[in-house]
This record gives C-alpha cells, sequence and structure tokens, in this order.
C-alpha cells in the first residue's frame, strides 16, 4: 500500500504548518507543504494526496475577516479541484484559521443533500479578547473520520475569533441530528461549559464540526500542539497519559486515507 500523503496548505499569514506536517508525518504519513499560489497555478497537484490541511495562523493577516481571503480562493479557484479530492475519499482538517478558512469557502458545514445550505461562521469571542487556554471537549465522533472511541479530550486553544455560529435554532439542530457537531467545549467533568471553559462563546458549545460525509473536519483548539503528555501543562504531577490527546486525530485520519 502506498504511504498516505498530505498536501499542507501555505499562505501569507499562516504560521502553524511546521507543526501540522509534523503531526501527520508522527501519525505515519508524508507530507509536503505547498502554497496556494503554486496550487492555484496547478490545481492538479491535489490528484497526488490523499488529504489537504489547512493549519492555523493569521491568513493573508486576517484583514478583512479571519481565513476570509483564503476561503474565498479555496471556493472559487480551487472549489473543483477540492470536490474531486472529496469525490475520491479524500480528507479535508482545518485548524484554528484552516477551521474559518473552511467555514468561509463553505466546505463546512458542506452541501446538504436536501434543502437549503446551513450557513455558519467563526466570529469574535465574546470576551472580545485573543483567548488562550486549555480546554477540555466531548467528543462525538460518530461521523467524523477523524476520530474513534474518544469520548473526551484536552487541547489548547489561542484565538481571537473562534466563537461558532448559525444563522437559526433550525440550522443548529440540523448539526446536531446530523452528528456534525464533533467537538462542543465542556468542563473538566464533563458538564455544559461557560466562560472561561466555553473560551469563546460558542453557541451550544461547539468547538468543531464536519460536514456530512465526515471526511471535511474543522476545530478551533490545535491539536498539533499536544502530540507528546509534556507539552501539557501538568505533566509532571499527572503521568497518565502515553500521547498527547491531539495524535489520534492526525492517526484517525491517516488510517481513514485512501491514498
Amino acid at each position: 500500500m502506498a504511504e498516505p500523503r498530505v498536501l499542507v496548505l501555505r499562505a501569507a499569514g499562516v504560521n502553524c504548518n511546521e507543526e501540522t506536517a509534523y503531526a501527520f508525518e508522527l501519525a505515519g504519513a508524508s507530507t509536503t507543504q505547498i502554497h496556494v499560489n503554486r496550487l492555484v497555478q496547478n490545481p492538479k497537484l491535489l490528484d497526488d494526496f490523499g488529504a489537504v490541511a489547512i493549519p492555523g495562523g493569521f491568513s493573508y493577516g486576517d484583514d478583512i475577516a479571519s481565513g476570509r481571503v483564503l476561503g474565498l480562493e479555496l471556493d472559487q479557484v480551487l472549489g473543483e479541484a477540492m470536490r474531486k479530492l472529496l469525490g475520491r475519499g479524500g480528507l479535508v482538517l482545518g485548524i484554528c484559521n484552516g477551521f474559518q478558512v473552511l467555514t468561509k469557502s463553505g466546505l463546512l458545514p458542506g452541501p446538504e443533500k436536501t434543502g437549503s445550505g446551513i450557513r455558519a461562521s467563526l466570529v469574535e469571542n465574546e470576551s472580545h479578547r485573543y483567548e488562550d487556554r486549555w480546554v477540555h471537549m466531548a467528543v462525538n465522533g460518530k461521523k467524523s473520520l477523524f476520530f474513534g472511541a474518544e469520548t473526551q479530550i484536552e487541547l489548547p486553544v489561542a484565538h481571537g475569533e473562534g466563537r461558532f455560529v448559525v444563522e437559526s435554532d433550525d440550522d443548529l439542530a440540523r448539526l446536531e441530528a446530523d452528528d456534525r457537531i464533533v467537538l462542543r467545549y465542556v468542563t473538566a467533568s464533563g458538564g455544559p461549559a461557560s466562560y472561561p471553559a466555553n473560551p469563546n462563546g460558542a453557541m451550544a458549545g461547539i468547538a468543531g464540526i464536519c460536514d456530512a460525509s465526515g471526511q471535511v473536519f474543522g476545530l478551533m483548539p490545535h491539536p498539533e500542539r499536544f502530540l507528546f503528555p509534556w507539552q501539557h501543562p501538568t505533566w509532571t504531577r499527572d503521568r497518565r497519559r502515553e500521547v498527547g490527546d491531539g495524535l489520534a486525530i492526525f492517526k484517525h485520519a491517516v488510517g481513514n486515507m485512501r491514498s
């Protein structure tokens, strides 16, 4: 079987590409970092990869809105190539700014099988401040190809516009009914979270969602920053973990890649 290959997308302002590439390599994939300009010039480059990762950072300086410019490029210039990737079973991961990019491009929440689409966005934190902290999340991995049997994980967040919102209660109910709400902020004991356990005030505590196929996944926390136990602030007191919680996300992705 060919080694799974992941394209890690670069653009001006993206600054977590090295860590994201390393995480996929640690999980068993080979990675290539490609600037979006090269991909725009030759969208067929995507044909060589089984997954695309859009890392965190501040793509194009977030000058218009977080992730909007890169999201427009994915939608209007690379839309056909991305749909082709998904059509052959490829995966797409967006982390933090990458999650913002996926919502701006329309890849998340993604097309609906019937009826009108769900409109979602990631907007300014309720605190009106940049939030940088560790958070607990409940996992619903029924649909997402980036999870298995995990029920709760802990990861760090670092963002100023991470509050997930949708236009209506009906949209929220549709995401819930379709198992597309993959991660929710919770307390350490697993209960409903308010600030600061919910660091941005996201609707229904949503920290990450997938599309209807489970192939596209976006989350605000940074799994690439918790691959090893010693990256956790309490690792000297709590030696229960053999690996960081974030590594499982990359391992599941690599295990579910077709090439």
